[in-house]
């Protein structure tokens, strides 16, 4: 029998390319709405957005949602997810999905995957990737990764990797930004140092293994669309929502 498990969706309005992110209107509803309806659509028992600003704060509850003030220091969602769980009394075993605010196309099913695979590994991270090729993989902006015979990660970069020596080439592995842990282990990852990898790559998840723990990582059920992190971006999800408006 599955375990129960919550979305926690961190949401912060500064964003260097997109201010108010969001926010920004898709279709006339805010777009971290679209992203709790996502979530929503999967076996979360509670569905929580997690921010540092008084108007997202009154956005989420325009919808009907949960949405809880967090401090506006943390140094990483990570670390504003931690103190959602402590404000709610979460149990450290309690599984919590970490979903970007900037993902409106995520399949809901990928959440309840990822949520899965956390029980079903017994790592102490799990995440999803999808099948790229060549000429994405070579975009910095895609995070990549290769994983051992087990399924769990052995790295993540905005290099192509694996290095392609013979030009034989081949898909590559580009990582899906969601992430299942519990409680318990969401406090050991936040009194960790950080790592020159995970510094070099601005990658939080290299924290982790570099510490030694562990990330599960498997094929997503559903591709995902595309995040919004540019002007663009924005414009192409606005045009891929469109038929659900």
């Amino acid at each position: 029998m599955s375990e129960p498990f919550s979305v926690v969706i961190p949401a912060r309005h500064a964003s260097t390319r997109l201010p108010g992110k969001p926010l920004v209107e898709i279709h006339g509803r805010p777009m971290i709405q679209w992203v709790c309806d996502a979530a929503r659509g999967s076996e979360a028992e509670r569905v929580v957005v997690a921010t540092d600003d008084r108007r997202i704060v009154e956005a989420v509850e325009c919808f009907g949602g949960d949405c809880r003030m967090t401090r506006a220091d943390h140094p990483s969602g990570t670390d504003r997810l931690l103190e959602v769980a402590d404000q709610l009394g979460w149990s450290d075993d309690h599984i919590v999905v970490n979903l970007q605010g900037d993902e409106p196309l995520m399949d809901p099913r990928n959440l309840t995957q990822v949520a899965r695979n956390l029980v079903c590994s017994a790592c102490d991270m799990a995440t999803l990737y999808v099948d790229i090729g060549a000429e994405e993989a070579a975009d910095p902006n895609r995070v990549k990764l290769v994983c051992d015979a087990r399924g769990r990660a052995l790295y993540f970069s905005r290099s192509v990797i694996p290095h392609d020596r013979d030009a034989e080439g081949g898909r590559y592995l580009g990582h899906v930004g969601l992430y299942a842990y519990r409680v318990g282990f969401l406090r050991t990852f936040a009194a960790l140092p950080p790592c020159e990898p995970e510094q070099r790559e601005r990658l939080e998840q290299l924290r982790a293994l570099y510490h030694g723990y562990s990330i599960h990582a498997d094929r997503a059920r559903v591709t995902p669309g595309p995040g919004v992190d540019t002007p663009e971006d924005l414009h192409r999800v606005r045009r891929l929502l469109e038929p659900r408006a």
